[in-house]
């Protein structure tokens, strides 16, 4: 039980909460009144449900002191929102009439960033595309052999096949999610390494932008945080794109072992029958699937670097109108959101045994 509290992810409990709140921006306050405590503790509740089963009554407490914390804070969201957003844009507006007569100057030097991001995003985003097609050539490799093993087999009796069909078939699952895992493993580094280039792009504008900001620094230090909130944000997502990709090609070519295993559960008077177009297929399925995955994975690493651009621009574009966006207190907020829950989390008392 002493370590179970470190079951509740705190990211997890603040996602919960934050999405609750985005979602109830667009509804009538009677109905946001209405439903605030009673959906907020349910979907709590599953959360902990899910993620504490075996300690029940620990989760039990969790909840009954979180549901109260994640409901005030709920309530209050709301006007933090609405004062965050306004302290941005007054910064914003000071910061841009600070920079006007420097305008020139800041326009080259975001352009500057711009260019020198574009530079180091390149070779990430060759190398993740290299990456995807030399793990998905080497995942196809490794399930050659079972093709033609299978095309062999088909040449024995049907008792034989049947008997040693299930084993191939679990063989094959194994091979399936041993080159998924190796391709996981291979692609989730890279996005730590592009999330570290994101950091170091945001310090060396920060180091650029300074002089021109003497008397702003705080509106400044808040755009650069809010940017590289949104520039962290699109590499997490970046992440989780490589894995789900990687997991919908598991889900992709997991059937072919199931097929060999419910054939094996038939009759063996049919078994050729049917084994026979799977035999002669399973080349062409597994080529077609990781082509598939190549096509949808291999782009991520220039989508990434596109974004990031999209980041720099709009903040120039902030900085000569100070105007800020609809949604630039949101990552800031957010935030904020995250580490009251961490903090909350780190004051309720472990299990006991």
């Amino acid at each position: 039980l002493a370590g179970s509290r470190a079951d509740v992810n705190p990211d997890e409990v603040a996602g919960v909460i934050w999405k609750y709140f985005t979602e109830l921006g667009s509804n009538a306050k009677d109905t946001v009144d209405q439903l605030q405590q009673t959906e907020i503790s349910k979907q709590l509740n599953t959360l902990l449900k899910s993620n504490l089963q075996s300690v029940s009554a620990y989760a039990e407490d969790l909840q009954q002191r979180l549901v109260p914390f994640a409901t005030e804070l709920q309530a209050r969201l709301a006007q933090d929102s609405q004062r965050l957003k306004e302290q941005i844009q007054r910064e914003l507006q000071e910061l841009q009439a600070k920079l006007a007569p420097y305008a020139d100057e800041v326009h080259q030097q975001i352009g500057t960033n711009i260019r020198q991001l574009q530079a180091k995003m390149s070779p990430y985003a060759e190398e993740l595309r290299s990456q995807v097609d030399r793990s998905a050539g080497e995942l196809q490799r490794a399930l050659e052999p079972y093709a033609a093993e299978l095309r062999e087999r088909l040449q024995s009796n049907a008792e034989s096949i049947q008997a040693s069909l299930s084993p191939y078939a679990d063989r094959l699952q194994q091979q399936i999610d041993g080159g998924v895992e190796s391709l996981k493993e291979r692609l989730s580094p890279m996005a730590d390494e592009l999330k570290a280039q994101v950091e170091q792009s945001v310090a060396e504008l920060r180091r650029g932008l300074s002089p021109y900001a003497q008397e702003v620094q705080d509106g400044l230090n808040r755009q650069l945080e809010s940017l590289s909130l949104q520039m962290e944000r699109a590499a997490e997502e970046l992440r989780a794109r490589l894995a789900a990709s990687s997991e919908e090609l598991r889900a992709q070519l997991s059937p072919l072992a199931q097929e060999l295993r419910e054939a094996a559960s038939g009759d063996a008077e049919s078994l050729r029958q049917r084994l026979a177009p799977l035999a002669q297929q399973l080349d062409q399925r597994v080529g077609q699937t990781l082509e598939a995955f190549r096509q949808q994975a291999a782009p991520f690493g220039e989508t990434f670097g596109k974004q990031l651009v999209q980041r720099l621009e709009e903040m120039r574009g902030k900085l000569d109108s100070g105007a800020a966006g609809v949604e630039d207190h949101l990552e800031l907020l957010e935030k904020e959101v995250r580490e009251k829950v961490a903090a909350f989390l780190s004051t309720v008392p472990p299990p006991q045994d």
